[in-house]
């Protein structure tokens, strides 16, 4: 059954995005074995992302990309695989909302030496594992999310961005 994601291109830039954005939400929700979810994606620019990371992380600055999780899924041990979601009475499995922005991914592809549609398909998955509780502040789950993260990227033919 295909996923529900709603693509918001805010900059038109990002119109080329949504092949893109399904086939690394799509391949990272399989990876998590999630047959059906429903999440937000919005395709915005600098200034839009820094007013969201002012609003919900209280750091006025732009970063490659957000999430907004619908329910807290991560792990309370370091390493520990995150719970799995609930879905709602109806059973829908809302996941919730990611942004990216253009300006601050295109200028890290340029500084890493990578194509903008492996970067984007790289930070689009690691949104996505955000959304079902992955993080890489503590040590092992760090090393537990990167690891999915090469994986599913391999079976999109992107080499290891670590």
């Amino acid at each position: 059954m295909p996923h529900d994601i709603d693509i918001l291109i805010e900059d038109p830039r990002w119109q080329a995005l949504d092949v893109t954005a399904r086939a690394a939400i799509d391949a990272t929700l399989a990876a998590c074995g999630i047959d059906h979810a429903e999440l937000s994606l919005l395709a915005c620019d600098d200034a839009r992302i820094a007013a969201l990371n002012a609003d919900f992380r209280d750091k006025p600055t732009p970063t490659n990309v957000l999430s907004w999780p619908e329910e807290d899924l991560s792990p309370d041990a370091d390493g520990a695989s995150p719970r799995a979601p609930t879905p709602d009475p109806g059973g829908a499995l809302a996941l919730g909302d990611i942004a990216i922005a253009y300006d601050t991914c295109a200028a890290e592809a340029a500084a890493q030496g990578k194509s903008m549609s492996d970067h984007v398909t790289h930070l689009i998955v690691h949104g996505t594992l955000h959304l079902l509780g992955y993080d890489h502040i503590r040590d092992r789950d760090a090393t537990r999310m990167e690891a999915l993260e090469v994986k599913i990227l391999g079976k999109l033919g992107i080499a290891d961005p670590y």
